[in-house]
């Protein structure tokens, strides 16, 4: 008897969450900080907002000062190799957003944004985009390269979850803000 109730408590709840996409429960779920600093740079970059929210939700899990082994930085888990290269490129203002400083949320959120940016512009879909994001654009050209899709041609398991994660994350994000991304008063 009790786990016909607690199916029927799980088909309800989900039922619910399905029904209404701004709830709080679903926000619960899909959160976000610094949605203005997300939402100017994604302005700015071309990129749209809920797919860098997606991305910082399963780099870091919105953890400003996270730090990996490998050394990328802050929520979108920038390296500081990468940050140089953008501001060398011209492609973000190092007079404004300093490479060196990646724990600064702002900055970090405007490096990644711009890397995401960059990416899109020389890459035809946003799953390579996601792949690229995590295992670099080359590693995805020859991925490419192969015949069939890409998803079934990533050779790194953890490439291949990581598209599947911010996948379910920028759907989760897309039906929960369906606005976009507002600060609530």
């Amino acid at each position: 008897m009790v786990p016909l109730v607690l199916v029927g408590i799980v088909v309800v709840t989900c039922a619910i969450l399905a029904a209404t996409p701004t709830t709080l429960a679903r926000r619960t779920l899909y959160p976000v900080s610094h949605a203005q600093d997300i939402q100017t740079s994604a302005d700015r970059h071309g990129v749209d907002p809920l797919l860098v929210a997606a991305v910082i939700k399963c780099e870091s899990g919105w953890d400003e000062n996270a730090q990996s082994s490998a050394g990328a930085l802050g929520l979108m888990q920038v390296m500081p190799q990468t940050s140089s290269e953008l501001a060398r490129m011209g492609l973000v203002d190092s007079g404004t957003y300093d490479p060196s400083n990646l724990l600064d949320p702002a900055t970090n959120i405007e490096y990644g944004t711009a890397y995401l940016a960059f990416l899109q512009k020389n890459l035809s879909s946003t799953d390579e985009v996601i792949a690229a994001y995590n295992a670099g654009m080359g590693k995805v050209e020859e991925w490419l390269a192969q015949p069939g899709e890409l998803a079934d041609n990533i050779t790194y398991t953890e490439t291949r979850e990581y598209l599947r994660r911010v996948n379910e994350a920028y759907q989760g994000y897309r039906d929960s803000y369906p606005t976009g991304l507002v600060v609530e008063q």
